[in-house]
């Protein structure tokens, strides 16, 4: 599922999104109903302090700049965490509790106000094993 997906029109939404300084931009399609909003306690989480959308995996597509990502990772080193390398801003990550869910920071999303989401669940990360 993309946002040039036919399939996707309808109930679906397709949202932009990048970094920053606009090195890195990607889109996203969002599924019908409230978006499922979060945020984490994890060590990582904590620092960077963003309110994270939840897409699948399929769901987000880089659309310029994934040479210009930086990935890190940290502890069982499953988890995949995205940074701009020209702004550092964090644009997304791949899910060390589910791999086939993408964390999306909300602050990325173009013409949206992050603070109209409400945050639906806060992850506990530091207990994860």
């Amino acid at each position: 599922m993309t946002c040039t997906d036919p399939a996707e029109q309808g109930s679906a939404r397709c949202l932009q999104a990048s970094c920053h300084c606009g090195t890195v931009r990607f889109d996203l399609v969002l599924p019908p109903g409230k978006p499922e909003v979060r945020r984490c306690n994890c060590s990582l989480c904590r620092r960077k302090g963003a309110a994270m959308l939840t897409v699948r995996v399929g769901q987000l597509r880089i659309l310029c700049g994934s040479d210009r990502l930086t990935l890190y990772r940290w502890n069982t080193g499953t988890a995949r965490h995205y940074f701009c390398s020209q702004c550092g801003i964090y644009t997304h990550h791949q899910r060390r509790r589910d791999p086939l869910q993408i964390g999306v920071n909300v602050g990325c999303l173009e013409g949206v106000d992050p603070i109209e989401f409400e945050t639906s669940e806060v992850r506990d990360g530091k207990l994860d094993p």
